[in-house]
């Protein structure tokens, strides 16, 4: 009966992006971020109004007070602010129905997943479980350590496990992912994403960000963060404190979900010296009857395989790119994508066409120093969507966007819902690209929203300097 139970918990996961419900990060197990069950679209959208608001507590870290992804399931909508708390509110009238304080600062994403009576979350070393209903801890489990110093990722569940992946930073950092019994929180298995000992203690990078997928075969798929320190050193110039091509960083795997065995694997950057993460969660969809795969992260680059043949299809440049290949020079260069540029959160699927949120911000860069992600203000970037044709990677569309996109593209039937960092958030038609409808809430967005039923939630809480008053809050927009 428990196999049934965690095979029918599986189905609901990878079926509820379709279904009334927002259960995990990206919607569903397969990372497509689109809602077809829903009666917002493209004729629909404009008629959103504002439901209820929920305000939070001002702070946390510096990447403002909430940069999870909130989630709609059984009638409530629940959230996590950065200092890991996690809140349930009523998806009617967003009245708060509990709330579990912790004091863990996470600067995110983060993010929770629901399945049954549970909500599955984490602080920024710790995974958890709590009851749906009353919010109370059920199990916890530490996986920071001295060698993987942070977890930041939403949790995804399937057939009984839930999965999770702390980072790794300098000195000697090594990211792994972790599956773990969504009864127990016992360890079902441990991969580590480097596959081996740095060869200079200064070294540092793996681990995922954003949510691995699964496929209809409990095969998971994860895309993994860089190495560092990126740039260099006078001492080890351009990348060579870690040196090689550092496997798995910046690379697509894909593991066994009962063992964690690795079925195979591709680098899209090696020897990476910018930054350049493949972090995005990886899509998957089918199109003429061809299993697919898309990866993409900071280096700007979308990449198609075939889950079958595990070739690459097809790769396509989006944005700006200037000195972005090979080793940086010894002095100073603009590099584009910049440190926090590129395809910074994920996309979404739908309808046989991969919608791209793209951040334009670039860096000065040299192979002997390693600057700050933050040396040039977020806010001083711009964005772009871009509509690509899934099984050819041309592009379908493109829209400028004129604050960068640090929340993530999401389908609402044939709408496409982009946030962004100076709190507006905009709808664009899937066809063709015609803005359909536009609102602003009251603080920045790096946030991705969640469409369920007849709602878009939305959370705003990060710290965009051109905000007056700003008001970390969650907003609950529905029709009629």
């Amino acid at each position: 009966m428990r196999t049934i139970a965690f095979l029918l918990a599986a189905v609901t996961v990878q079926a509820a992006s379709a279904g009334g419900s927002w259960p995990s990060a990206n919607g569903g197990a397969s990372s497509r971020r689109a809602a077809t069950a829903t009666r917002i679209d493209a004729e629909t959208i404009a008629r959103l109004h504002v439901r209820w608001r929920f305000r939070f507590p001002r702070g946390a870290t510096a990447f403002g007070a909430i940069t999870a992804n909130p989630i709609v399931a059984g009638g409530t909508v629940y959230a996590q602010d950065s200092s890991s708390s996690v809140y349930a509110l009523s998806a009617e009238t967003g009245a708060l129905r509990w709330r579990h304080r912790f004091a863990a600062p996470n600067d995110g994403p983060n993010g929770l997943a629901v399945v049954g009576d549970r909500v599955y979350t984490a602080t920024d070393t710790t995974a958890l479980a709590l009851d749906a209903a009353t919010g109370k801890l059920l199990w916890q489990r530490r996986l920071a350590n001295r060698f993987e110093q942070f977890v930041a990722i939403a949790p995804i569940v399937d057939r009984g496990r839930v999965y999770y992946s702390t980072q790794g930073f300098p000195p000697g950092g090594r990211g792994a992912l972790y599956a773990l019994s969504t009864r127990t929180g016992r360890l079902v298995w441990r991969f580590q994403t480097i596959l081996r000992p740095w060869p200079n203690p200064r070294a540092g990078g793996g681990g995922a960000w954003n949510p691995v997928s699964v496929d209809e075969h409990g095969d998971v798929y994860a895309g993994i963060a860089n190495p560092s320190p990126w740039g260099g050193s006078k001492a080890f110039p351009n990348g060579s404190a870690f040196g090689g091509s550092t496997l798995f960083t910046d690379a697509l795997v894909v593991l066994s979900g009962t063992t964690g065995r690795l079925l195979w694997h591709d680098q899209v950057t090696a020897h990476d010296v910018r930054d350049y993460d493949l972090q995005d969660s990886p899509v998957l969809a089918t199109i003429g009857g061809r299993r697919l795969v898309f990866g993409a992260g900071k280096a700007g680059r979308v990449v198609a395989w075939d889950r079958s043949t595990r070739e690459r299809i097809w790769s396509h440049a989006v944005g700006t790119h200037l000195h972005d290949l090979g080793p940086l020079p010894a002095r100073p260069t603009t590099v584009c994508p910049g440190l926090l540029g590129g395809v910074l959160t994920p996309m979404a699927y739908a309808a046989g066409r991969l919608f791209v949120p793209v951040v334009e911000l670039c860096s000065r860069e040299s192979a002997v120093t390693t600057p700050s992600a933050f040396a040039r203000s977020p806010a001083k970037g711009k964005g772009v969507l871009y509509s690509l044709q899934a099984g050819t990677g041309r592009i379908a569309w493109r829209r400028q966007l004129g604050s960068p996109p640090f929340a993530c593209a999401t389908v609402a039937r044939d709408a496409v819902i982009v946030p962004l960092y100076d709190g507006r958030v905009l709808a664009f038609a899937a066809r063709n690209g015609r803005t359909l409808w536009r609102t602003r809430l009251h603080d920045g967005i790096n946030s991705c929203p969640a469409v369920a039923n007849d709602l878009l939630v939305v959370a705003a809480g990060a710290p965009y300097p051109g905000i007056r008053h700003p008001a970390p809050e969650l907003v609950a927009y529905g029709l009629g």
